[in-house]
């Protein structure tokens, strides 16, 4: 079994920076127009959590292409796994 590779294991990084700069975003924007820390906090956790969300339902969207198909059988004929309907 091949190892995964850097683009692999930092992805989930990347989605968790992706969504820390919109929330970062948010809550500047809502500072600088109120001057509420509090309710900055609140709009930064809010956008952050909402942006995390949808990247990962973008991310599981996305359909695997034909070299990841052929990864995705070897991986369940080594651990025994047969796909349902197959």
């Amino acid at each position: 079994m091949n190892a995964p590779t850097r683009k692999d294991r930092t992805r989930p990084l990347e989605l968790l920076i992706i969504s820390a700069v919109l929330g970062l975003f948010a809550g500047l924007v809502v500072f600088m127009s109120t001057r509420e820390i509090v309710l900055a906090l609140i709009f930064l956790g809010v956008a952050f959590i909402v942006s995390l969300v949808v990247l990962a339902m973008l991310a599981l969207a996305v359909q695997p292409t034909g070299d990841e198909k052929i990864d995705l059988a070897e991986q369940d004929d080594e651990q025994g796994n047969r796909p349902l309907g197959h």
